[in-house]
């Protein structure tokens, strides 16, 4: 990363409402000094990287003195603005709040780059358990669950459509927490390898009339389990929704398209009576055959 670069950097500066209920949320604990904290010396050649095990909500720095960016979920990049400080000098201290913990380092300037920190993992014992109240689930534990329904065992046989000689199947729904886990896969009878384009998950009217416009509501999914966007002959995956209620005349639609100008779609709708039969996750559930 350039000078140039670094100088078009976002700085991250969180004051005001956000900042004063996060730490708020914060557990009680001693008082802590720089001279205390977990130190970091850095330098104005050197960009320092700074990862997290999970994604990073809130990051704050000090001062002005130092910049830096976000470019990944759970990874910062922080640097100082210009040279000219003694050895030893505080540059700033910043703050980072995850969805389960926060972490502090004060930022020492060293004028000799073979001492400036280029990449520091948070350690374990540098974390400080925060209960953030903006999540109800961590990413860590979304995933973990959504492994363990994709390695299950389907339990829904009757929800599926063909097309283009392909079949889309629901295999599971759990509910876990606030969240819905929609466990499908996709049977491709063809030797034509398929390229996701984009899927979508959405609720649709059930049935949709040339008289009037059909009324789509585009949903985020808060965890897609497989990144993977091409297959073959068999496709799997888990997507995480938030919980919702919609009426009788919805449905939910799962739309997978493929990269080609005349490519491929299928889409698989769920009424919402499947989705109310969804199994609470229990290990016991996923055990039985």
């Amino acid at each position: 990363m350039t000078t140039q670069n670094i100088s078009s950097m976002k700085t991250f500066k969180r004051i005001g409402t956000m900042l004063i209920c996060a730490l708020a949320a914060l557990p009680t604990m001693a008082q802590q000094t720089y001279e205390e904290m977990e130190q970091l010396t850095v330098n104005e050649q050197v960009t320092t990287v700074i990862t997290a095990s999970e994604p990073i909500r809130f990051v704050d720095i000090s001062t002005d003195m130092v910049v830096g960016d976000q470019p990944i979920r759970n990874t910062i990049r922080l640097k100082p603005k210009e040279g000219g400080h003694a050895d030893g000098d505080v540059l700033a201290i910043v703050t980072i709040v995850t969805e389960r913990y926060r972490a502090q380092y004060a930022l020492l300037y060293t004028t000799r780059l073979q001492e400036a920190v280029t990449d520091k993992q948070i350690l374990p014992e540098e974390r400080i358990a925060y209960n953030n109240p903006s999540v109800s689930m961590s990413t860590e534990d979304m995933t973990k669950y959504a492994r363990a329904i994709w390695n299950s065992s389907a339990r829904i046989r009757n929800v599926s459509t063909k097309q283009h000689r392909m079949v889309m199947r629901l295999n599971n729904i759990y509910s876990v927490g606030e969240y819905f886990f929609l466990d499908f896969s996709i049977e491709n009878k063809t030797n034509i390898r398929f390229d996701i384009d984009e899927m979508r998950f959405k609720l649709a009217d059930k049935k949709q009339s040339k008289a009037t416009n059909a009324q789509i509501v585009e949903l985020t999914p808060s965890l897609i389990l497989d990144p993977s966007m091409t297959f073959k002959h068999g496709y799997r995956n888990v997507a995480v929704l938030k919980k919702m209620t919609f009426p009788n005349d919805k449905v939910l639609s799962i739309e997978i398209s493929e990269k080609q100008i005349s490519g491929r779609s299928i889409t698989l709708n769920i009424d919402y009576e499947d989705v109310l039969y969804a199994d609470s996750f229990n290990a016991i559930l996923l055990k039985e055959d």
